[in-house]
């Protein structure tokens, strides 16, 4: 029995994985009282080798602290890392996209030094070649079908975009922290188009001593070249803020200052090309059994990107205690960590809105204390990769000791696709069959096969079946007779 054979070769996500790493950096003495704590993270390169990626990059510290004489003051200090993240899958061959983030930070005093510890979450994305052998032709008869294979294709840019804005008098600016929040990823030809909102909150300093917080969300936009765009074609991206300049001009005479603010931005996409394998999925022989070996055709991919807003609100859980004679002056460093789960009701988006929130005393002292929202809002997705962006949150204590806050979610979601086939990789011929020497044979099949079940039951052809029985329809009805026709040599 002669049978061919082809092998697809083509590029995908192989494999995800998450890595963390712990970054310390240490401060001095002048730092007294700790207020607000932020790490921002860029990444700077990575390579995949044997059996582990390897990723580095800086991590910019900035405290604002009230030193002895209860001034507040800020700091900043960057620092480089160097993480491995393994994984017996890895291999060289494989590329690896890499997006940062911090988890978590904490302040911690040792003597005379204050450390800043951050934890970072790395979502490592392995691409490499991916290929199947299929089964293309021979002597056999054969069901062929379309099968869809995803093919990826790498990209990146960068960007930079500005803001700037009116504020009322302030005397320096204390820190600043950035959230990207991706709004729309649509390919057009040769392009790649990236949509979305960078979230940018800033502390700041007044007259007298009192702190003022500031947010801004300033709409961005990233277009990639790529050959292999296309309108129709899904593609995922990551967008990762790796610089920013902010300064302010005061006017002391109208008591306003203007803030400009000037951001670079760098984006990693994928494309996903759809092509289509004309695949054998089944097959027989009219002759012989045949044994077939199977293989798997899988490829990954996503779908659209979806949006949408939610107001939340409630009691807030505190990491220290407050009173009445607190003065809640601002709320900085929001942010979010959700995920998609699943409820009796349904998916839902769930997780926690946090931030970090400044007050004075009755003495004029400043502190801080980490206040965190639980949300849960109703989505309509199955598997999807979530962002959550926190803006305009407020906060008020009605009664003492209690902090109730409002805010805004922007929650964005891109659904995960996964394609999969199964085809006849090959065939291999085993015994002979006996076959029927009758002319006609009548023969009962059972209810709801189609076609080619009917016809593999016959060892005939789809086509010769149809021949023989021109007013049969699919899927067959219980009682239905086929009638099987057999060509016979008259010998003289």
């Amino acid at each position: 029995m002669k049978t061919e054979t082809q092998v697809f070769r083509g590029f995908g996500k192989r494999k995800e994985i998450h890595a963390q790493t712990a970054v310390e950096c240490r401060f001095g003495q002048e730092v007294e009282t700790v207020l607000a704590a932020h790490c921002s993270a860029v990444l700077t390169g990575a390579e995949a080798g044997n059996g582990e990626v390897r990723y580095f990059g800086k991590a910019h510290f900035s405290l604002v602290y009230e030193d002895a004489e209860k001034k507040v003051c800020r700091a900043e200090k960057g620092v480089e890392f160097t993480a491995t993240a393994k994984d017996a899958f890895i291999f060289p061959a494989l590329s690896a996209r890499v997006a940062i983030s911090v988890e978590n930070i904490s302040v911690r005093r040792e003597g005379a030094s204050v450390y800043a510890q951050a934890l970072l979450g790395a979502d490592i994305s392995l691409f490499g070649e991916q290929s199947f052998e299929y089964l293309s032709g021979g002597d056999l008869i054969m069901r062929r079908e379309p099968v869809k294979v995803l093919t990826a294709h790498l990209v990146s840019g960068a960007s930079e975009t500005e803001d700037e804005f009116e504020t009322e008098y302030i005397g320096d600016i204390l820190q600043h922290a950035e959230t990207v929040c991706l709004g729309e990823i649509v390919c057009e030809t040769g392009l790649l188009k990236i949509e979305g909102e960078l979230s940018l909150g800033v502390l700041a300093l007044k007259g007298g001593g009192a702190l003022v917080s500031f947010e801004r969300l300033v709409p961005f936009e990233i277009a990639i070249p790529c050959d292999f765009a296309a309108y129709g074609c899904s593609a995922e991206a990551r967008v990762s803020v790796m610089n920013v300049s902010i300064h302010a001009e005061a006017d002391e005479e109208k008591n306003k200052c203007r803030i400009f603010a000037e951001f670079t931005l760098a984006a990693e996409g994928c494309v996903y090309e759809e092509s289509s394998v004309d695949a054998v999925t089944d097959a027989f022989s009219p002759t012989s059994e045949a044994s077939l070996t199977f293989a798997t055709a899988e490829s990954g991919g996503v779908g659209d990107v979806i949006s949408l807003s939610e107001r939340i609100a409630g009691k807030c859980a505190l990491s220290a205690p407050i009173a009445f004679s607190d003065t809640l002056q601002a709320v900085t460093l929001q942010r979010a960590e959700a995920s998609l789960v699943t409820t009796e009701e349904g998916k839902r988006v769930e997780g926690v809105a946090m931030a970090t929130l400044l007050m004075a005393d009755a003495e004029g002292g400043h502190r801080g204390v980490e206040l965190s929202l639980p949300f849960s809002v109703p989505v309509e997705a199955q598997d999807a990769a979530v962002t959550v962006l926190v803006c305009g949150m407020s906060a008020r204590q009605r009664q003492e000791g209690e902090i109730e806050a409002e805010a805004t979610l922007k929650i964005s979601m891109q659904e995960r696709r996964k394609i999969s086939a199964r085809l006849v990789a090959n065939a291999e011929e085993g015994e002979q069959l006996l076959l029927s020497e009758s002319a006609v044979s009548v023969y009962i099949p059972r209810a709801g096969d189609g076609l080619w079940e009917l016809a593999k039951s016959l060892r005939k052809s789809p086509e010769e079946v149809s021949a023989s029985n021109p007013d049969i329809e699919f899927p067959v009805k219980e009682g239905q007779r086929v009638i099987v026709y057999r060509k016979k040599s008259l010998v003289r």
